[in-house]
């Protein structure tokens, strides 16, 4: 009976120390894998990257920002998984994974094309990502332009000031690769006024949003206030052009704003 009881007893030992070890090894198992990172893919893509055709930097990754060598673009936020990266800015773009290790990086571009990049192990490339503010496009100093005209014999002068401002209007763009960038620049504050002697008929600071009644909010959105110019002097007053442009593209929006000799104002496009 003893011998029984002995037998059981190890038997109840041996199960116990079974079930530890076995309870361990699934809490050891389940500890490594929630030690595995949730972005695995954005921990890869960490790192300045080369184009492989080019030879040249095309990115750096850092967190969860993307850096151009282009000081002109500014950075954008970054998410990724296996599958897809995604470049988040005033437009949130899509780009499928072909590939992602340590040292090579490929996807679809909007193109359809694939870009294929490979990391870089040359310190020096470090240079073309200062990680400066963007230089934007803007007048560097005020810009003065003073015109004396006539309307029905009396005298007249129609003043115009370009003012440096520092709102920043972002623009987006893409690369010949087909990836998005944003550009910053920065929009004007143009001030026209208009003077018979000492006396102001008409003072006002116009910036790209003073167009809003008449010129699409979408296209304002990318927009700066690029230039105003006295154009011509008629019965129903003096008329200063204003151009709205997208800076570095062709569309371009003018603006007629006719100021009459008691100081009311008129706005319409020209083109």
């Amino acid at each position: 009976m003893k011998i029984h009881n002995i037998n059981a007893a190890c038997l109840c030992i041996c199960v116990a120390l079974l079930l530890a070890c076995g309870g361990n090894s699934r809490q050891e198992s389940e500890t490594a894998h929630s030690k595995v990172p949730a972005d695995t893919t954005l921990r890869l893509l960490q790192g300045i990257w080369i184009d492989e055709e080019t030879s040249m930097a095309f990115c750096k990754i850092e967190g969860d920002s993307i850096f151009y060598p282009d000081t002109m673009n500014v950075p954008l936020r970054i998410k990724a998984n296996k599958d897809t990266l995604t470049l988040i800015g005033r437009e949130t773009v899509n780009y499928p994974i072909d590939r992602v290790t340590e040292n090579i990086f490929c996807f679809h571009s909007v193109t359809g094309d694939i870009v294929r990049l490979r990391k870089s192990d040359d310190l020096n490339d470090t240079i073309y990502f200062s990680h400066t503010p963007p230089k934007p496009i803007v007048y560097n100093e005020v810009v003065k332009k003073d015109t004396v005209v006539y309307q029905e014999g009396e005298r007249y002068r129609c003043y115009i000031y370009v003012n440096p401002s520092k709102h920043k209007v972002y623009k987006q763009s893409y690369t010949n690769e087909g990836v998005a960038v944003e550009n910053v620049y920065y929009d004007n504050v143009i001030h026209i006024c208009v003077y018979k002697g000492k006396v102001c008929l008409y003072s006002r600071d116009y910036s790209r949003k003073s167009f809003s009644s008449i010129i699409p909010e979408g296209f304002l959105q990318q927009a700066i206030l690029s230039d105003m110019k006295y154009g011509f002097t008629d019965k129903d007053g003096f008329h200063f052009n204003a151009t709205v442009c997208i800076p570095d593209g062709a569309s371009c929006y003018v603006t007629d704003i006719c100021v009459s000799p008691e100081g009311n104002v008129r706005m319409e496009l020209v083109q």
